[in-house]
């Protein structure tokens, strides 16, 4: 038989799409929060911040992306994803020429409340709402898995590029008997600035790749124009308890997710590397998300998400309680492991949440409302997690302020895996209510069809 060239063609520029939305979905967050997660102590002195100060600007971005996840899912449901995710990146993109200016603390709040706007309203609906499209009926674990997977590597990819740049610009360590913590402010502050041009020229580049990669939007994910049909697409969403559920899974899970913020300066103040080092640590940990949502995507499309889901709850709980015990003398080992474990089921979670949008049954067309509704509560972590988080890891002693963080962090894992189970039981009984529903209105066809012979 010969190879059908126009199956092979098809094919490929599935593939490109879904790599083309994997880029975009990691690197338009790269801004916002890709220098501060992996260069947390050389940002804030460049920036002359502490962590509190920096979890309030986050805050800020968590309002104003708040404020926009509910408008952007029916946003996403009547425009093509194509469209609204260039526009996003190029906006994004914009914010990194103010950025790289080394604005004041006012300006800077004010950037990061804007790219609440500019990273959520056009972009994270669209995403979901086109990874769905490309998953397809049978696979939508392993689209949410491959999609935050790559994320990952994407992420770590460029990352470790950037911890090379940092290092190679950072002119104390080129000098005989040197070390990092002679650099000066200035010397931190032209590191920096060289670091987000990097990620602002990145933001500029995946805007075109998307532009001219993504195709348009099938007819069966557009909501049909009918009068008060976004209306009706939305009270139905909103009455819906799994929307609500998943919601508050998304909740503990991303808590856990930023989290990971933090691990740099947990290695730098804790295990006591050199800011280099803990920047290559944080990187090095990114290396594993591909691996964890990958892995529960596939496991996810065999087993449900829900329970996939409910397992690395526990494990992360496991992690984090171990974490939070007093140092030991093979506490180094004993939290690098940790750590690196917690990191894989976290992203094995996040690779997969968004799945439970199709196993609770919702309507194609209606994707990017339900994960316009689900991103409203779920990601309400943006406005309260890097606060509290800031204030409690700036308390002394230090060792002591990282237990309680950990703590902190283990009752969200637990009360993720709760509220799993509670969507589980709450997904059957409805399941069992529809079937039920179902028989009963086949019995009445049947007692219609008797009465007429």
């Amino acid at each position: 038989m010969n190879p059908n060239p126009q199956m092979y063609l098809n094919r490929t520029r599935h593939w490109i799409t879904l790599v083309a939305l994997i880029i975009a979905g990691e690197i338009i967050f790269a801004l916002p929060f890709h220098i501060a997660r992996f260069f947390r102590p050389t940002f804030l002195d460049a920036f002359s911040l502490n962590n509190a100060e920096l979890g309030d600007i986050f805050a800020l971005y968590g309002v104003t992306a708040m404020l926009a996840y509910f408008p952007g899912g029916p946003l996403a449901d009547r425009f093509s994803a194509r469209t609204l995710i260039t526009i996003a990146l190029l906006t994004t993109a914009l914010g990194g020429l103010v950025l790289v200016q080394m604005p004041s603390k006012n300006t800077l709040a004010l950037l990061f409340a804007y790219w609440g706007i500019t990273t959520i309203l056009l972009f994270w609906a669209a995403m979901i709402k086109a990874t769905r499209l490309w998953g397809g009926d049978n696979a939508q674990g392993i689209a949410f898995g491959l999609l935050d997977g790559g994320r990952g590597l994407v992420a770590a990819g460029v990352a470790s590029l950037a911890v090379s740049l940092f290092v190679f610009l950072l002119p104390a360590t080129s000098l005989p008997g040197a070390d990092e913590h002679t650099l000066t402010h200035a010397e931190r502050v032209e590191s920096i600035q060289a670091i987000i041009t990097y990620y602002t020229t990145l933001t500029f580049a995946a805007a075109v790749l998307t532009w001219f990669v993504l195709p348009v939007d099938s007819k069966e994910y557009e909501q049909p124009h009918q009068p008060f049909s976004a209306y009706r697409t939305i009270s139905s969403q909103i009455r819906n308890p799994l929307i609500w559920l998943q919601g508050l899974i998304v909740v503990c899970a991303y808590c856990c997710y930023k989290g990971i913020d933090n691990y740099g300066l947990y290695a730098y103040h804790v295990l006591d590397m050199s800011e280099s080092d803990a920047a290559q640590f944080t990187a090095s940990a990114a290396y594993l998300r591909p691996i964890g949502a990958v892995l529960a995507g596939l496991l996810a499309d065999k087993a449900k998400p829900a329970k996939v889901i409910f397992i690395c709850f526990c494990l992360i709980a496991v992690c984090y309680a171990t974490l939070s015990l007093p140092d030991t003398a093979s506490f180094l080992q004993l939290a690098v492991i940790n750590l690196a474990a917690s990191a894989l089921a976290v992203f094995a979670v996040r690779g997969i949440y968004f799945a439970l949008i199709h196993q609770s049954g919702l309507a194609k067309y209606a994707t990017g409302t339900a994960a316009g509704l689900v991103s409203v509560l779920g990601f309400t972590p943006d406005i309260f997690f890097a606060p509290i988080a800031g204030r409690i890891l700036d308390a002394e002693p230090i060792e002591a302020a990282h237990q309680a963080y950990f703590v902190m962090l283990q009752g969200f894992a637990v009360a993720g895996a709760l509220i799993t189970l509670l969507y589980q039981h709450w997904l059957t009984t409805k399941n069992d209510s529809e079937l039920q529903n179902s028989l009963t209105e086949g019995e009445k066809l049947t007692s219609k069809k008797t009465a007429k012979i």
